[in-house]
């Protein structure tokens, strides 16, 4: 078939929906006007797309030559192109809409600036922001510049200018309101002096040559005429606002998309426009794909009665995915008694899938923060188990480098626990660990937690061995990213939600589903606790088959989010996952071997016990000159509290208590134990 617009013979057209259930026949046939796609997951809507713009062409009801097909990753593009050209149409064009956009401004800039070539598009805005970071007073100097990058991104889709935003956007700065102002004026001035555009200007320029220059929006409009767009609940208001000057007059508009997959709203995505688009074209038609053929009967029952719960919440009512496939295993959803329990039930796991004949590669492990990975990458290594990390590698990320670098360079004579109290102190007043506040951004938040990891590993190393010197923690830190990179190739995906949008596995994990991890402590609001939800929605959307969902009572370090360790709560999604009809004591099992510790009494923490421990451990933290919580963190003074140890033996045994802690600090905690009897 050639590429030009013909009328082909109605009967050969109708075969391009050959194939599709009777929704997707639906979406493709409605060729004009505009119309609304709701697409579950895995409901194949990328298969719609393609053959509602081949049966388009074919019935004549639009040239090929003006047809956009607007994606949100040049990944995607390309393979919606791919497509067109097996359905016999390759000059469709597929682009993202940055992509167009630049294309357009290219085109149009060196006649509207009296012949001057198109300004170049920096790569990244951290070489500009960086020497502005540095310059902020106190503390503030440590701000990510990623976070600060991504306020900048978040006010420019929305159009405020450095001048209005102290009046418009104040609330959602990582530093206050004025100095944010400063730091994106002065970057804007800088982009200006070096005459560059960043990835949000071309958007920014595009809509302002097309509102302000009719000839050009006359030919644009001209050239392009039917529009479908692809993940439409990722539509941010600039983007929104381009799609319309696109648009023009044309009614030819279908956007494609899931509300219940909305996770980037840190970038300004909303779903608002994919949920109120009937309402703003009034003719508009709206088809919902609800057939998914990813996943089984009872994977889809899980992510159905979590879509349940946010509408019985106020969030609307959601079309229930339907299955295609057969039945297969029942989700679980796992209680373990500590972090470890539960990092060694996903290595059984899947080294019986691999026994099985599973793939490592359709295995996948998702976590809220890259922060949580080094674990799971360090009980998958010790086992053999091939792994690969999906993103950035922990060891890659650049405060991590940066406090190797700087323990490196510093001349640390202190040993074992002096030695974990040094160098947090370095992290401290070099690198800001601790200055971090609850407003940062989400890389804040990463960055502590990355360098809080580090801490935690030199406090491990330091509690096995009371010698432990600046050489052995840089020679583990050193083997720990060796193996890390090692397993960067192939075999079992480990990546957080957030990557995971878009793919699929036979087999996936969701641990640490535990409140101030997911959600994350910092959601607060209810627009962020929704999109927590989002996430965890996306997470069990991933699987085929075997789905595992787990959290643990007590987790320590890193893996409780770089905030320390302790007591956990279950995560509140987990409770809309609970089936009405089945008790949730006998959903929830134990890993065997790992006894559930007894509950928490709530006295316990306000107990004179208590009271005395922490007075024993304030006085031995100034006399030692360390934290109180290299002493003893709170977690492990609540065992002993619980626990009521009488013997060195039994004192041991209790989690955290470590042989250092027990030589140094034994016969204290024992003697403060018994006069409490």
């Amino acid at each position: 078939m050639d590429d030009h617009w013909r009328v082909s013979d109605p009967a050969s057209a109708e075969r391009r929906l050959d194939g599709l259930n009777e929704a997707q026949r639906e979406a493709a046939s409605i060729t004009t006007g505009p119309l609304a796609i709701i697409a579950g997951a895995g409901s194949g809507k990328t298969r719609v797309i393609s053959h509602r713009a081949a049966y388009a062409i074919e019935t004549g009801a639009v040239p090929t030559d003006r047809i956009l097909l607007v994606t949100f990753t040049d990944k995607a593009a390309t393979e919606m192109v791919e497509r067109m050209r097996a359905l016999g149409h390759p000059g469709v064009m597929a682009r993202t809409f940055h992509a167009m956009a630049l294309s357009q401004l290219r085109h149009f800039w060196p006649s509207r600036h009296d012949g001057a070539p198109p300004p170049q598009v920096i790569e990244a805005k951290w070489r500009l922001l960086a020497p502005l970071a540095r310059r902020l007073p106190g503390g503030y100097q440590f701000t990510t510049v990623k976070d600060l990058a991504e306020t900048i991104e978040w006010a420019k889709v929305r159009r405020i200018a450095p001048e209005r935003w102290v009046a418009e956007g104040a609330d959602r700065a990582p530093i206050p309101a004025d100095l944010f102002a400063r730091v994106y004026g002065d970057y804007e001035r800088a982009k200006a002096r070096a005459g560059a555009i960043d990835f949000e200007d071309m958007l920014v320029e595009t809509v302002r040559l097309l509102e302000t220059d009719a000839d050009a929006a006359e030919l644009v409009r001209a050239r392009k005429t039917w529009f479908s767009v692809d993940e439409y609940q990722d539509t941010n208001p600039l983007a929104e606002r381009l799609l319309e000057l696109w648009l023009g007059p044309s009614h030819d508009l279908a956007v494609v998309g899931d509300p219940e997959q909305t996770i980037y709203s840190f970038t300004g995505a909303t779903p608002e426009y994919l949920l109120t688009f009937a309402a703003r074209h009034p003719a508009a038609r709206t088809v919902a794909l609800v057939e998914n053929y990813r996943s089984t009967p009872e994977i889809l029952a899980l992510a159905n009665r979590l879509v349940a719960s946010e509408a019985g919440a106020g969030g609307g009512p959601r079309d229930a995915l339907q299955a295609t496939r057969p039945s297969g295993p029942t989700p679980t959803i796992r209680r373990f008694a500590d972090d470890a329990g539960e990092l060694a039930a996903i290595v059984s796991t899947v080294r019986a899938e691999l026994r099985d004949g599973t793939d490592p590669g359709e295995i996948a492990v998702l976590v809220r923060i890259n922060a949580q990975l080094p674990e799971i990458e360090q009980a998958l290594t010790r086992t053999g188990i091939p792994f690969r990390v999906r993103g950035q590698r922990f060891f890659g990320r650049r405060e991590v480098a940066d406090a190797r670098l700087l323990l490196r360079t510093a001349r640390l004579a202190e040993m074992g626990p002096a030695l974990v109290a040094a160098v947090r102190r370095l992290f401290a007043e070099r690198l800001g660990l601790g200055a971090e506040a609850e407003a940062g951004g989400d890389e804040a938040r990463e960055r502590a937690a990355s360098l809080e990891l580090l801490v935690d590993v030199a406090q491990d190393l330091a509690a096995m061995n009371a010698a432990l010197g600046l050489a052995d923690l840089l020679a583990d830190y050193d083997r720990r990213d060796a193996e890390e990179a090692a397993g960067s190739t192939a075999g079992v995906n480990l990546l957080t939600y957030h990557r995971a949008k878009g793919l699929e596995w036979d087999v996936v994990f969701l641990p640490a589903l535990e409140e101030g991890l997911l959600p994350i402590r910092q959601a607060k609001e209810d627009d962020e606790l929704a999109e927590e939800r989002r996430l965890l929605y996306v997470g069990i959307t991933r699987a085929r088959r075997l789905l595992a969902l787990s959290w643990a009572q007590r987790r320590e370090g890193a893996s409780a989010g770089g905030r320390g360790g302790g007591n956990r709560r279950p995560s509140r999604f987990l409770t809309a996952l609970e089936d009405p009809g089945v008790r949730a004591a006998r959903r929830v099992t134990v890993l065997p071997g790992a006894p559930m510790p007894a509950p928490r009494r709530a006295k316990d923490d306000e107990s004179p016990l208590m009271t005395a421990l922490r007075a024993w451990r304030l006085a031995t933290a100034r006399s030692d000159g360390v934290s109180a919580f290299i002493v003893a963190p709170d977690s492990l003074l609540l065992e002993i509290a619980d626990q009521r140890p009488a013997t060195l033996a039994a004192l041991r045994r209790v989690k955290g208590m470590g042989p250092s802690r027990l030589a140094r600090y034994g016969e204290e905690l024992l003697e403060i134990v018994s006069a409490d009897r």
